[in-house]
């Protein structure tokens, strides 16, 4: 079952010109920073209430993330729903006829296992479901 949304993910060029910016312009306070290898990115999380912002900065040109700065430019790159059984998500919205770009939930940032959900079958938003690990 969907809880919340867990966080927005925001694909930036330079990380620390991105926090800069969120810290001063905005006044939110740098909540954690880490490396995802598997993903080929660096992440910085900041709390927005209950919500957390992920800015997301690739550390390789094969990164999705490079891939998806290379063709959109800086912005929200996908939206995550923190759910309590990532692999029965992943089923009912399969059921429901959604392609997923992971059948299977891998380790994710800050702990989480996450699985991602085709924009072509989500109205064009990339969606992520995560969970806490255990």
């Amino acid at each position: 079952m969907i809880q919340q949304i867990d966080h927005l993910g925001i694909a930036v060029h330079n990380l620390e010109d991105s926090i800069e910016y969120y810290e001063k312009a905005l006044g939110l306070h740098l909540h954690g920073r880490e490396e995802v290898e598997s993903q080929k990115v660096r992440t910085a999380f900041f709390e927005a209430g209950d919500v957390h912002i992920e800015l997301l900065e690739p550390t390789s040109p094969e990164s999705p993330i490079a891939k998806f700065l290379e063709k959109n430019g800086e912005g929200i790159h996908h939206i995550a729903f923190r759910v309590d059984d990532v692999v029965g998500q992943l089923k009912q919205a399969s059921d429901a006829g959604v392609r997923l770009i992971h059948e299977v939930p891998f380790e994710g940032a800050a702990n989480k296992l996450v699985a991602f959900l085709h924009p072509k079958s989500t109205r064009g938003v990339l969606t992520e479901f995560c969970q806490e690990k255990k």
